[in-house]
C-alpha cells in the first residue's frame, strides 16, 4: 500500500471531506457501497464513484480551495 492509498478496513465517514487521488479530486462523501465511496463536489455537483483504495482524509487546507473551485 502506498502513502495515496487507505486501507479498505477504514471506510471514510459519510459527510467526511476526502480527496479522490486517482482522480486529484476534493468531494464530500455521500455514501459507501458496493464497493465503492461515493463523492460529491462541495458546494454540489455531479456526484463520482470512487476506489476505496484511492480516497484519503482530506486536510483542512485542502478543504477551503475546493469550495472556492467549483
Amino acid at each position: 500500500m502506498t502513502d495515496t492509498q487507505s486501507s479498505a478496513a477504514d471506510p471514510p465517514t459519510v459527510g467526511s471531506a476526502v480527496v479522490d487521488t486517482a482522480r486529484g479530486r476534493v468531494g464530500e462523501v455521500r455514501d459507501v457501497r458496493y464497493g465503492h465511496v461515493y463523492l460529491r463536489p462541495f458546494g454540489g455537483g455531479r456526484e463520482w464513484p470512487a476506489e476505496p483504495g484511492f480516497v484519503r482524509t482530506a486536510p483542512p487546507t485542502e478543504v477551503p480551495s475546493a469550495q472556492v473551485d467549483r
